[in-house]
């Protein structure tokens, strides 16, 4: 039996043949096993899915609701430097020793039951929250939502933030596709939120043929304001004027903000939340790797931006940052993601690319990067080098790199994470 977290890790990777970065999309090992461990759902539930902002949605509800009082059980995924990351308990990484003895309590419940690296880790989650008497559990889907392992637990409210193209193996490849994929995760006659501007309609179907309590960004709910203040309205009436804006960076940070308070107000009853909660939930929440900026000379951005939506919306916050000399870029991605478009929505941002190889089955080769970036970038012969490590990358980028430039650092959650490891040392 295993006995380091570590030791856990590898053992919960050997278990399945598709490993940590495999994907077996079902309900029922999951279910049963949930059965066979006897969890069951005793305080408030909000599970949140979504192509992007899922991750800024979930902080946004934990933080808020840790003000507020309450002993809050957050499960996340990936991480960037500790699998603890994905386990929290009133804002904290819950410790070694509560994740191994819930992979015990998982590993003897299972018995021949066959479960992914995420589904283990799911239920393990689980079963740290119900041992640290959670008051409010907050869930993110890791892919899709109709069969993602989270999905065997009932929230009282479910979010869908935005809806691009990623996944497209497993989820299928048009938004209208991905959308119904999203969309289940609903639950008759509970709330249910979309934060996408612009939803499918399959999405908006198949609440309807449910009968979930649908509530749309634009129409049910809102925001309005600018970069010094906003409010926050619902077509129930309420308002909450005066708000600082989030401490996240980035445009798209209101409407995540925005559907978070919303789903707070649907759970009023059960779990109610002042408005000094509110704000100083806002203004706290930290989110390493969502266009995270670094201080210091020169600039360095950290983004985990990986599809052409979360890319685009990179570029956008990157115009509102100001003017800098020069700007270098850091790209490390996974071979099944959409590298033409996400580089496309980089184009004519960069001075400079510094391309890195990343691990594993899945890692795309930097010259493969480059390939795609010649496709589409403007300028005929714009700098690139290629990197067999995101450190590597990301030295040379500095190396060159002038006080008053800027290093971004994007593609995946691997490449942040290496950078991320690389500057820790170099701190130590």
């Amino acid at each position: 039996m295993p006995r380091t977290l570590d030791e856990w890790l590898r053992h919960i990777e050997s278990l399945h043949p598709r490993g940590e970065a495999g994907i077996e999309l079902g309900l029922e090992r999951v279910r049963r096993v949930k059965e066979a461990l006897g969890q069951r759902e005793v305080c408030p539930v909000i599970t949140v899915g979504g192509t992007n902002g899922k991750g800024s949605t979930v902080a946004y509800l934990e933080r808020i609701l840790c003000n507020a009082g309450y002993r809050v059980g957050a499960y996340t995924s990936p991480h960037l430097l500790r699998y603890n990351e994905r386990v929290r308990v009133a804002g904290v990484p819950v410790d070694d020793d509560a994740l191994v003895a819930a992979f015990a309590r998982v590993e003897a419940a299972r018995g021949q039951e066959s479960l992914s690296y995420f589904e283990f880790g799911t239920l393990a989650s689980w079963d740290v929250f119900a041992a640290a008497e959670c008051d409010v559990i907050v869930l993110e889907i890791g892919l899709g939502g109709r069969l993602d392992a989270v999905n065997v637990y009932e929230p009282d409210i479910a979010i869908v933030t935005g809806i691009a193209l990623d996944h497209t193996d497993w989820l299928g490849p048009t938004r209208e596709e991905i959308g119904f994929e999203k969309a289940g995760i609903f639950r008759a006659g509970k709330p249910a939120f979309c934060a996408d501007p612009e939803p499918p309609q399959s999405l908006v179907e198949h609440a309807e043929q449910i009968c979930a309590d649908l509530r749309l960004i634009g129409r049910d709910f809102g925001y309005f304001g600018d970069r010094t203040q906003w409010s926050f309205w619902t077509r129930a009436g309420l308002r909450r004027g005066g708000l600082a804006p989030p401490s996240l960076r980035g445009r798209q940070q209101l409407g995540n903000a925005a559907v978070a308070l919303a789903a707070l107000d649907a759970l009023k009853e059960k779990l109610p939340v002042d408005m000094a909660a509110i704000r100083r939930g806002l203004i706290e929440t930290e989110l390493p790797g969502r266009f995270q900026v670094l201080p210091g000379r020169p600039v360095v951005v950290l983004d985990v931006a990986h599809n052409p939506q979360a890319a685009a919306a990179l570029a956008a916050n990157l115009d509102d940052m100001g003017f800098f000399d020069h700007t270098w870029v850091v790209a490390g991605m996974l071979a099944d993601k959409d590298r033409t478009a996400t580089l496309a929505s980089l184009r004519g941002k960069a001075d400079g690319w510094f391309f890195t190889d990343l691990p594993g089955p899945r890692g795309l080769g930097a010259e493969s990067l480059r390939e795609a970036l010649f496709e589409i970038e403007e300028r005929a012969f714009p700098h690139t080098e290629l990197h067999s490590t995101p450190e590597n990358a990301f030295a040379a980028a500095s190396k060159g790199a002038g006080e008053n430039d800027r290093i971004l650092v994007f593609g995946s959650f691997l490449t942040v994470a290496a950078v991320l490891r690389f500057l820790k040392t170099k701190e130590c």
